[in-house]
């Protein structure tokens, strides 16, 4: 060996350490809009390829997914990361599907948002506490869950997703027109093997084992599912606190003592519609000069409604 060699081969290659940040995000799946859209997108990819039966993708699909969801992100999520977002977002679509279900909510595809009137989302968020945070935020990526949770035995070949109506706003999609099995997020590993012809195996004891370790992570998929409809309900608390907040008993009763020409029988009449938290958004969003109009037309509306 020469001399010119020898610092070479003393030489030791040390592997790039990534920002604390990145570290971060590798070992735990920090989602955002715009990583859930990539992964959104890669799913919609697969269904048009026909990577996808019954109820989930093949393993090989699932492969791809990986591969380009790391190469395009920079971010080495494995499969049970990114397939617990796939039971968050089924979850989102069953939700967004069950509200347009209904004649008085519309989606609009152009900004994702859902239109109905405050009285029917309150109405609306009493029965379904979930829908507080698809109100604010609506859900963009909508027509996309359609495909790849709704979409029929031709994967990807079905053109309509969402049926469009004459006013820019959007309808529910139409359900699948071949008979399927039920989804549901304990069975998406034993498909996946169903659906494979590689994973055809003998009964043997490796076999067997394989089979176990399939089972133990869809065990791990389930309880990452949980944990993140936990902080999903957590923060939906949060936002709710937040709201009420904003939006105070107390506030309103502040601006109405300050406001003039408010007899007592309406000043009484407006604490109890108060109590309505759409009420108390109402009055404190309208300008002072309105305010006193708009109690005198509710209150004798709701005075009306007792006599009655």
């Amino acid at each position: 060996m020469t001399k010119a060699a020898l610092p070479m081969a003393g030489r030791v290659t040390r592997s790039r350490r990534l920002p604390p940040q990145q570290q971060e995000q590798q070992s735990r799946a920090r989602w955002t809009t715009s990583l859930t859209k990539i992964l959104v997108d890669l799913m919609v990819d697969q269904v048009h390829k026909g990577n996808k039966q019954s109820n989930s993708f093949n393993k090989k699909a699932w492969k791809y997914i990986c591969d380009e969801f790391y190469s395009k992100t920079g971010l080495k999520w494995d499969k049970e990361q990114l397939k617990n977002r796939y039971s968050v977002l089924r979850k989102q679509y069953t939700t967004v599907k069950s509200i347009l279900e209904r004649s008085d909510f519309n989606w609009d595809e152009a900004t994702g948002s859902i239109i109905a009137e405050e009285e029917v989302w309150a109405e609306y968020i009493k029965e379904h506490p979930d829908a507080e945070t698809i109100k604010g935020s609506g859900c963009s990526i909508y027509k996309d869950l359609c495909t790849i949770f709704s979409e029929p035995a031709t994967n990807g070949r079905h053109e309509s997703v969402a049926a469009s109506e004459g006013d820019g706003t959007s309808r529910p999609c139409p359900e699948p027109i071949s008979t399927q099995r039920e989804e549901s997020s304990s069975g998406s590993e034993d498909d996946e093997d169903d659906d494979d012809p590689e994973a055809i195996l003998p009964s043997t004891p490796i076999a067997t084992c394989n089979r176990k370790r399939g089972r133990k992570g869809i065990d791990d998929a389930i309880a990452g599912a949980i944990l993140e409809m936990a902080a999903a309900s957590k923060m939906r608390e949060a936002a709710i606190e937040q709201y009420n907040a904003r939006y105070s008993m107390a506030d309103c009763i502040k601006e109405l003592d300050v406001m003039q020409g408010v007899e007592r029988p309406l000043y009484f009449a407006a604490l109890n519609l108060f109590n309505k938290p759409n009420a108390r958004e109402i009055f404190l969003s309208l300008k002072r000069d309105k305010r006193i109009t708009w109690l005198r037309g509710k209150c004798a509306v709701a005075s009306s409604s007792s006599a009655a």
